[in-house]
């Protein structure tokens, strides 16, 4: 006779950050959010450190998910938002603060940093078009130009096709 025996999984815990690139620390959010829960927060903060230099400077997600009883962690780091790679890209603190009627420009970016930043994110869109797309979007209600255009008028050349040699 032979027995049945059911595979059961051990609970994981996930505990979501947003760090800076590169600087995440044992104080909050992390270090109080880990340390109730047994796990190595030292070796969980210097892989999150190690894993998200790239961004330095940058707000950057993070996903910390723990097996509750071999206290093993797997990171999982996002995609920093479209308005933080802008900023990072431009060296800027942030963009304007008023709405569509706050005619304010905080800078300007050039198709090519578009492009570079639209290969950087996780998107929705189909191809390196539609990312660009997005990019430009966030520029003009942060109050960014694009090669000291609106990025509405750049937009309308990406649908023209003037870009096509950039983007591929």
């Amino acid at each position: 006779m032979t027995e049945n025996k059911e595979c059961v999984s051990m609970p994981k815990t996930t505990l979501s950050a947003i760090v800076e690139g590169g600087k995440a620390s044992m104080g909050p959010p992390l270090g109080p959010a880990l340390g109730p829960m047994g796990v190595n927060v030292k070796g969980i903060i210097d892989k999150i450190n190690e894993l998200t230099k790239a961004y330095a400077g940058l707000k950057v997600p993070v996903k910390v998910i723990i097996d509750s009883a071999s206290k093993e962690f797997d990171i999982e780091v996002g995609s920093p938002p479209t308005s933080e790679l802008i900023k990072g890209e431009l060296k800027i603190e942030s963009g304007k603060k008023g709405g569509p009627e706050d005619p304010k420009v905080v800078g300007d970016i050039s198709i090519e940093q578009v492009i570079k930043i639209a290969k950087m994110k996780k998107s929705l869109s189909k191809g390196l078009k539609g990312s660009a797309k997005e990019v430009l979007g966030t520029c003009l209600s942060m109050g960014v130009t694009c090669g000291g255009k609106d990025p509405r008028d750049v937009l309308k050349e990406i649908d023209e096709g003037k870009h096509n040699k950039s983007l591929g």
